[in-house]
């Protein structure tokens, strides 16, 4: 069973992510040739204050 666990920061839309979710599952299933069913798609929503690089969140980036 394929587990897949893609973290994002927040922000995006719903239908983003059912693009997202549907993009990754079908190419679990082309690339490893496994019945769609036994996919399993995480994601994960980080606000910008929890995701971190270099020692700066994407929010002090962003507010810069």
């Amino acid at each position: 069973m394929p587990i897949v666990d893609v973290s994002l920061v927040a922000g995006r839309t719903e239908a983003e992510l059912r693009e997202l979710i549907t993009a990754v599952h079908d190419a679990v299933v082309t690339s490893l040739g496994v019945p769609g069913e036994s996919v399993r798609v995480l994601v994960r929503e980080l606000p910008p204050t929890h995701w971190a690089a270099n020692d700066e969140t994407i929010a002090e980036r962003r507010s810069r």
